[in-house]
């Protein structure tokens, strides 16, 4: 994937910042969970991917999550951050989460305050698994 198609995509997901929360949401209209939301930014940057469907909200192994994303067309990265990548995150009680990170930004739907949301890049830890869709 071209820098600029991660950049088109990681500005689209900050323009839908405030976006209501909703499971399986994948439409900006509607409401965004946080695989909606990386599948609309995307989408709004001219790249439609193959979304899993009826994924849960918990209980998806890492494995599961790992191959609806190189489905989607996306690959692990260990290089440096770029606008677009994608981070898995893991909790501790082993919930998965999705986020759109740039340089200095992160932006996800945050269940907890049922919408999408700006955060600093801190919120990433070390441990998230970075995936970039590649063309």
């Amino acid at each position: 994937m071209g820098a600029d198609m991660g950049a088109r995509a990681l500005a689209a997901a900050r323009a839908m910042v405030g976006v209501p929360f909703r499971r399986q949401g994948c439409d900006p209209a509607t409401g965004l969970d946080c695989v909606g939301l990386v599948w609309a930014a995307f989408a709004a940057a001219g790249r439609a991917l193959a979304r899993p469907a009826d994924y849960p909200m918990r209980g998806w192994s890492a494995e599961r999550i790992a191959a609806a994303l190189r489905a989607a067309g996306f690959q692990p990265v260990r290089a440096e951050r770029r606008d677009g990548d994608v981070a898995l995150i893991a909790d501790a009680a082993g919930q998965f989460h999705l986020a759109m990170i740039g340089q200095d930004i992160v932006v996800h739907a945050h269940a907890g305050l049922r919408r999408v949301v700006e955060s600093p890049p801190t919120v990433v830890p070390d441990a998230a698994t970075r995936w970039r869709l590649f063309e």
